[in-house]
């Protein structure tokens, strides 16, 4: 590392997993990843609806968090961009656990609105991907946000409180899954969706897709389209059909978890909730009629790092929509 580098430090606490990831930002604004570490944590796991982080989640949000520390202090002039999102958001508890984690890391983390996730999920993609009209979508594992793109810009930003860890927990969809519970599952998403009447803007266009359990669902496709193992396409940029993305999603309905975590693609810490994470994927293609998927390696963490080169120095500022 030489002496003079500026390092920017983005942690993102999410209701499924936490990450970090480190970039060497040169003076001519250009930056280079140097470390990107994930840690699946749930934190979400068990909230309830009395919406409460619980003990073991939290346990082992702080050890990865520890870890993280760790990592971040080998690195000197590092900048730390620490934010949370649905489950610390949504948790009655939430200042007890903030509190816990800067005694025991050093971490002061930022709760960001779903709104100023949206926005910056749209920063990420659109300083990354080609959409001048289409609809943004990222799930997470207690909410999802939805962005509405018309001429190259955000026109509509709403964060709704459901996501895969929420989705899979309530309805019984993480191991072997049962008509009525997969129905009653895609009727609330359904129901959740129609609320949001803008959405019928984006009929017939095209959607990106961006969150851990979307990004799974192109892994699958990439792998399947594969004529070699050394020849796979990126995530980022890729497209699929409606009817390729349906096909895969009923192989994911007819496996058990222990299958759904042997097909290439699938993290195993992912199998018990990738059904209920791609049910507003599925919803939104479905009743929109979208012509194509297209997938974003690019959300939340790079939003916050295109913002921050654009010399916004304040968490304040990065995050005003």
């Amino acid at each position: 590392m030489s002496k003079d580098s500026q390092y920017l430090a983005i942690i993102d606490l999410g209701s499924n997993s936490v990450r970090l990831k480190i970039d060497q930002i040169n003076l001519d604004g250009s930056y280079q990843t140097k470390q990107y570490e994930k840690r699946y944590v749930r934190l979400s796991s068990d909230m309830g609806p009395e919406k409460i982080l619980k003990p073991e989640p939290i346990k082992r949000t702080l050890k990865a968090l520890t870890e993280f520390r760790q990592i971040c202090d080998q690195y000197k002039h590092l900048k730390i961009l620490a934010v949370a999102t649905a489950a610390v958001r949504q948790a009655q508890n939430q200042s007890d656990f903030l509190q816990q984690v800067q005694e025991k890391t050093g971490f002061v983390i930022h709760v960001i609105s779903g709104e100023q996730e949206a926005y910056l999920d749209y920063i990420g993609v659109s300083h990354t991907l080609a959409l001048k009209n289409g609809a943004i979508l990222d799930t997470g594992g207690a909410s999802m946000e939805i962005i509405l793109v018309n001429d190259g810009q955000a026109e509509e930003v709403v964060s709704i409180p459901l996501g895969s860890v929420l989705l899979s927990q309530r309805y019984d969809l993480g191991d072997q899954i049962s008509a009525t519970n997969l129905f009653n599952a895609i009727v609330k998403v359904d129901q959740v969706l129609s609320k949001e009447l803008w959405l019928n803007r984006v009929r017939h266009g095209e959607m990106v897709a961006l969150g851990g359990c979307n990004r799974a669902l192109a892994k699958i496709f990439r792998w399947q389209q594969a004529v070699n193992s050394s020849r796979v396409v990126p995530v980022h940029g890729l497209t699929m059909s409606p009817d390729e993305a349906f096909t895969i999603m009923q192989q994911l309905l007819r496996s058990s978890r222990s299958e759904r975590a042997k097909i290439r693609g699938v993290n195993k810490e992912r199998a018990d909730v990738i059904v209920g994470g791609l049910l507003p994927l599925m919803s939104i293609v479905r009743q929109q009629q979208i012509q194509q998927i297209q997938f974003s390696d690019s959300g939340l963490r790079e939003g916050l790092l295109f913002r921050y080169l654009e010399h916004e120095t304040s968490l304040e500022n990065l995050i005003t929509l």
